[in-house]
């Protein structure tokens, strides 16, 4: 894991994180509701946003060809441009739904995107911070999925493939295979079985971290860890339009009703 990024807020600054917005399904009616409602979220976060954290799955599929994006979200994306250009920072954690997410969103609206967990320290807080997709230990179908799916060969197969033909074959896939999405049971585990619960006691073995920050399970929660350290998973804008907030040294859930 590379070193740490820090960021400093001014007085009155918060952090944002929201996750889960699979823009695109499961049918076009209901994902421009969805994304009318998160354009309504980002406008209210302008005002006092020092930066915002993306965690992957905005879109429930992504893939850039060299000359073609998918098509629609312009709404979003006209957005996050707006917020990008005044300024404050976003930054994007690459999902298993937008796995093949490139440079698009950092040439086009200055977005910085990861591909792997990262650690911030935001004033005196330690971060770490992902989408959350094969950190289970029972998830192996998936985790050799995302090997071919990440590799350069694939993707240079897949471009070979008209974007009208490829694109439609790829939206169905994300819906309905349950291997490829990485999707989960969506029922509470419990704080002890749930696995990036358990993959952040883990973590914590060898470093202290005061927050651990994921997506991809689609349940807000917050969890202790050990008296020192939370694990919040950040929901969703499907069921629960729920986002993270960090006000200069506290991070909790929040819900839009608006």
């Amino acid at each position: 894991m590379s070193a740490a990024h820090h960021i400093t807020l001014s007085q009155g600054q918060k952090v944002y994180f929201s996750s889960d917005n699979h823009l695109g399904a499961p049918d076009a009616d209901s994902s421009a509701v969805r994304e009318q409602r998160f354009v309504r979220w980002l406008d209210t976060i302008k005002a006092d946003a020092g930066a915002l954290f993306l965690l992957g799955d905005l879109f429930d599929f992504w893939f850039e060809y060299k000359t073609v994006v998918p098509k629609g979200f312009v709404r979003v994306l006209g957005k996050l441009a707006e917020i990008s250009d005044s300024g404050i920072p976003i930054y994007f954690f690459v999902g298993n739904h937008d796995l093949w997410m490139h440079d698009y969103l950092k040439t086009e609206l200055g977005i910085t995107v990861f591909h792997e967990p990262q650690v911030f320290n935001i004033n005196n807080s330690s971060i770490f911070i992902g989408h959350g997709d094969g950190k289970g230990p029972n998830d192996m179908g998936y985790k050799r999925m995302k090997k071919v799916f990440t590799s350069p060969f694939f993707q240079w197969l897949f471009r070979w493939l008209h974007p009208d033909i490829g694109v439609r074959i790829a939206q169905y896939l994300s819906v309905k295979n349950k291997l490829i999405s990485g999707e989960e049971d969506k029922a509470f585990l419990g704080e002890e079985k749930e696995w990036l619960a358990q993959y952040a006691r883990r973590k914590l073995k060898d470093q202290h971290y005061d927050y651990f920050v994921f997506g991809h399970r689609h349940l807000p929660m917050t969890i202790d860890l050990n008296g020192q350290s939370t694990y919040i998973n950040l929901g969703d804008w499907i069921t629960h339009d729920t986002y993270g907030v960090f006000d200069q040294d506290t991070l909790r859930l929040e819900r839009f009703t608006a």
